[in-house]
């Protein structure tokens, strides 16, 4: 290769951040996934991050064990059209990479098992509250 590292595809890092995304909130492991589809953790993880392209029977088998449609994988992915641009708090990828990570899916568990909606209000206002004071 003359040039420098290709970078993916922004629809492969999508689809990489969605499978991510949907294996965390299964509570499933790179390992685990792996072993389902037949490829080790790493090549997982190479999915995920997008360096390596899902093929369609892979994806397809991916929406299988992580229970989802295939088109899942594809929601609010990138499009060449012109779109308008968003600021960090509405834009989807900044919730996926939140909701991604481990503080994200502990929080998200935590507060969709109380019931009260009065409780998850003063807990909205509480979170709102700290980080204004940050």
């Amino acid at each position: 290769m003359s040039e420098a590292k290709k970078t993916p595809n922004p629809i492969d890092i999508h689809v990489g951040s969605r499978i991510r995304l949907r294996r965390n909130m299964a509570g499933m492991s790179q390992e685990k996934l792996g072993e389902s589809l037949g490829v080790t953790f790493q090549q997982v993880q190479k999915y995920e991050k997008g360096t390596n392209r899902v093929g369609a029977s892979r994806l397809q088998a991916i929406a299988s064990v992580l229970e989802v449609p295939v088109s899942y994988f594809f929601q609010d992915a990138p499009t060449d059209a012109p779109v308008m641009e968003l600021s960090e708090e509405h834009s989807s990828n900044y919730v996926v990479d939140f909701i991604s990570s481990t503080e994200g899916l502990r929080l998200n568990r935590a507060f969709v098992q109380i019931t009260d909606p009065k409780v998850r209000a003063r807990i909205i206002d509480l979170v709102r509250t700290l980080a204004n004071d940050e």
